[in-house]
């Protein structure tokens, strides 16, 4: 048996978890999540916790039992709490403001670089060095994350450029001078 596949999630109060054959439908204060499970795993929902079986014994369903447990825990915790990315800008000149809700960003082009977040991501720019990306789907946090750091990944210089907090960019020597 599939050690995290075992693993009750427990459902907290206020989260209203429907199931309809294999699609799962998770409401809670932060907003509302399915997941489709493709009939790969059987569903026991009740007591305020939901526990997930898996139909066969092979490879392929033991794999999918782990999967689609973590992927329920996750949606359950996103509907609660939320999922938070926060990103660094590093280098002079290089900063990030909101206008409205389309970030914008110097990062050293002839341009600035405008954003505008999908529905159910929200951005915010603490300062004008750091930028925040919350949400309920973690999937999609990430992804929008690393939307925004691709616009001036780090280079490995000078270290300027759009990181996540605590990313250690390692840094290469550069040209030695004939003397």
């Amino acid at each position: 048996m599939s050690r995290i596949g075992k693993n009750p999630i427990q459902i907290p109060a206020g989260v209203n978890l429907n199931v309809s054959g294999s699609l799962i439908t998770v409401k809670g204060p932060k907003g509302q999540l399915e997941l489709d499970t493709h009939n790969r795993v059987s569903i026991d929902a009740g007591d305020g916790r939901v526990v997930l079986d898996r139909p066969g014994d092979d490879r392929q369903s033991r794999a999918y039992h782990g999967l689609y447990q973590r992927l329920l825990s996750n949606i359950v915790t996103g509907v609660t709490q939320g999922f938070k990315k926060d990103l660094e800008i590093q280098g002079v000149g290089y900063r990030a403001q909101m206008d409205g809700k389309t970030l914008v960003c110097l990062l050293g082009y002839s341009h600035p670089v405008r954003y505008d977040p999908p529905a159910g991501i929200e951005l915010a720019v603490p300062d004008q060095t750091h930028i925040s990306v919350m949400g309920a789907d973690k999937q999609q946090v990430g992804q929008i994350a690393a939307i925004i750091r691709g616009f001036r990944k780090p280079e490995p210089y000078k270290g300027k450029g759009i990181r996540y907090v605590g990313e250690h960019v390692r840094k290469k020597v550069g040209k030695t001078g004939s003397k």
